[in-house]
């Protein structure tokens, strides 16, 4: 049987362990011989990767996208999309989301993976629609957790719901390692016997559990697995290639992966990797196992958030006791999957909640929007005490938010005026509009031909 295998060291293994900290230069000289490995696709945008490049690398994302498209012919180019979200942190307009969604495949892109925060797929129909529309892969997303509504029953009714808007393959995203090897047995083998097309699972090595957990996935039919060369594999990002490979390949399973070729690429990046320790980007915390994500399920980006946050506060001290804050809070607003947005609206108001000595007597506008219903559906029923007190008398929106948005992209196109050279650029200043500008204004005064003029009689 053959397994298929996506590499995340460009994309999620380089978020979950250095913040999105690796410029282009620090991988471009290895792409070649990552595109001859034998990977069923490579995870190399979405996620951070967009922010990071405009925000701290002084990139412009679109051109990395193109100049990893220019150096990888043979293997599919992957990335992560959160819905209408896209790649920031609220809801875009539908007209935006389509050309985001129709801009990413013609700059390179082959996978979509697209999710929604709280597994309301009416926040990524558009998405979906579009990137089947655009000749893409639309891979549609299931994100796990653990509570007590959610529930193997649940996440094939999810599953079947994907499968009815017609996407290509289903993923189910376990961004804080907490899916155990039987669970993950159990809920592939009930997806596998109630879908037809692929099924694939991404799980990180946070608690330790993630090799074993996609070696029982992959004995229960799984079609493929998400991991990261071992330079940047284990701890917060995904399990080991080359042991996954190892292992699979010993029980019989077919990889399609050169060893030599993936011994290669690990040694490329074991000195990138050293330097990034030696400058303290990446930190030694997210290297081990922390088993605390199995009672907390607090996700490797989410911990090193509340770390800084507390840092700031010079309140390190209440680190347990935010910890233990983090299920409370995510119990009140109907046990919503803690990955982007969530994880941080849920962490920053456990975090708010300690610091402050009382709970929810400062309440953030992205908590409010949420019991108001901007971001979609909650999984559970909201805490009645909780919505009274943030919103009084008014009633939460239930409808789909982004049918409330106006169309945005022409208007956002008059706004940056002749900074920008494309519809990328507008695309990228919709999305941050402040960072992209400067960067915008920036790249304008690095190219911009100066002349002077010297006028003598003749």
């Amino acid at each position: 049987m053959k397994i298929n295998i996506t590499e995340t060291v460009l994309r999620d293994a380089n978020q979950s362990l250095i913040a999105t900290r690796m410029p282009f230069s620090d991988f471009e000289p290895i792409l070649e011989k990552i595109d001859s490995a034998g990977y069923y696709s490579v995870e190399c945008w979405g996620g951070a990767t967009f922010d990071s490049c405009l925000r701290y690398l002084n990139e412009d994302p679109w051109e990395r996208l193109r100049k990893i498209k220019s150096k990888m012919k043979h293997t599919k180019l992957q990335m992560l999309l959160r819905g209408q979200n896209l790649l920031g942190y609220r809801h875009y307009p539908d007209d935006v989301v389509r050309k985001f969604v129709e801009h990413s495949i013609s700059n390179g892109i082959d996978i979509i993976r697209i999710f929604d925060a709280l597994n309301d797929f009416r926040n990524i129909e558009v998405a979906v629609a579009q990137t089947l529309k655009s000749g893409g892969h639309a891979q549609g997303t299931i994100c796990y957790t653990i509570s007590p509504i959610h529930n193997i029953e649940n996440y094939v009714k999810l599953g079947k719901e994907l499968e009815g808007m017609g996407v290509d393959s289903i993923c189910i995203k376990d961004m804080s390692g907490i899916l155990g090897p039987q669970e993950a047995f159990d809920l592939i083998t009930a997806l596998k016997a109630s879908v037809k097309i692929p099924v694939f699972l991404h799980t990180h090595s946070t608690t330790g559990l993630g090799p074993i957990t996609y070696y029982k996935a992959v004995e229960a039919g799984c079609d493929g697995i998400d991991c990261a060369i071992s330079a940047f594999g284990g701890g917060t990002s995904q399990p080991a290639t080359e042991s996954l490979h190892y292992a699979l390949t010993q029980a019989g399973y077919d990889t399609g992966l050169d060893p030599e070729v993936l011994k290669a690429i690990n040694d490329f990046f074991l000195p990138v990797k050293e330097r990034f320790i030696k400058t303290g980007v990446l930190e030694h915390f997210v290297l081990g196992s922390d088993t605390n994500a199995l009672i907390y399920q607090v996700p490797g980006g989410m911990l090193s958030n509340l770390i800084a946050q507390l840092k700031q506060h010079n309140a390190m001290d209440k680190f347990p006791e935010v910890l233990r804050e983090v299920p409370v809070v995510r119990k009140e607003l109907g046990y919503p999957p803690l990955v982007t947005p969530m994880s941080q609206i849920v962490g920053v108001q456990a975090a708010t909640n300690v610091l402050m000595g009382e709970r929810y007597k400062s309440v953030s506008k992205e908590l409010k929007a949420y019991l108001k219903g901007e971001y979609g559906r909650p999984p559970g029923e909201l805490d009645a005490e909780l919505v009274k007190k943030v919103l009084g008398d008014e009633k939460p929106f239930t409808g789909r938010f982004a049918d409330t948005l106006e169309p945005q992209f022409e208007k956002a196109k008059q706004e940056i005026g002749s900074l920008a050279k494309s519809d990328e650029d507008v695309l990228s200043y919709i999305a941050f509009p402040q960072i992209a500008e400067q960067f915008l204004k920036n790249r304008e005064e690095s190219t911009a031909v100066k002349v002077s003029y010297t006028i003598r009689k003749l």
